[in-house]
């Protein structure tokens, strides 16, 4: 059985989510074309992946740290994402059989 506390958690995640969202759509109507708030619009997802990967990398260790510098360096070297995050997995999965 799920509780009150457990369902008004999980409406009122869903509510800001959908607010987050529809506020989202309206407001990019609005936004200006150009300027500094488009440049730092266009660098958004950027620091966004930055802020979701740079934790776990600094709690993995030297292995988190080493896949990561890999895969930026190849995605600079090769521009190709998908390749350099499956190297930077191989080094996560080899450091982690084989390092302990």
């Amino acid at each position: 059985m799920i509780g009150r506390a457990t369902l008004g958690t999980i409406a009122a995640a869903a509510a800001v989510t959908y607010a987050l969202r529809a506020g989202g759509l309206l407001l990019a109507g609005r936004l200006p074309r150009g300027g500094p708030v488009r440049r730092a619009m266009e660098a958004l997802p950027g620091a966004i992946l930055v802020s979701l990967v740079a934790p776990s990398a600094l709690k993995s260790g030297p292995a988190g740290l080493a896949a990561v510098a890999l895969t930026a360096w190849l995605t600079l070297r090769t521009r190709n994402v998908f390749v350099a995050m499956a190297a930077g997995m191989a080094v996560v999965v080899v450091a982690r059989r084989f390092g302990g």
